[in-house]
């Protein structure tokens, strides 16, 4: 059943970003950092832990876990080390993916040409 509330759960961001984006002016950016945001809005309320438990990966997939894991890691770091923890749990969470990211563009880069 985890796998069909994943697939729900991760069909309902990706189905809502595509009407978002065929019904405003917005662009992927824009949706991005609504979706980022959203999910560092829920994670506040300790709702999108609600959906992690509920959906699985489903709920850490889309780009909404990653405003979660950016507000849940500054809030563990302020609770665990004070002000300084604040900006160095930002990171302690992310830190894998972002540092994924980084790898992967740069061997991307080194394979493909860009468009003129």
């Amino acid at each position: 059943m985890i796998y069909l509330h994943a697939f729900l759960f991760a069909g309902l961001v990706c189905m809502i970003g595509q009407l978002i984006l065929d019904n405003t002016k917005l662009t992927p950016g824009h949706i991005t950092v609504i979706f980022v945001v959203l999910g560092a809005f829920l994670d506040v309320f300790d709702i999108y832990d609600k959906f992690i438990l509920w959906a699985g990966g489903g709920a850490l997939v889309p780009i909404t876990s990653f405003g979660h894991m950016l507000t849940h890691g500054a809030i563990m770091g302020y609770q665990d080390q004070g002000l300084m923890g604040l900006f160095v749990g930002t990171f302690d969470l992310t830190s894998a993916g972002i540092c994924a990211a980084i790898i992967f563009a740069f061997f991307f880069s080194l394979i493909f040409k860009p468009r003129d």
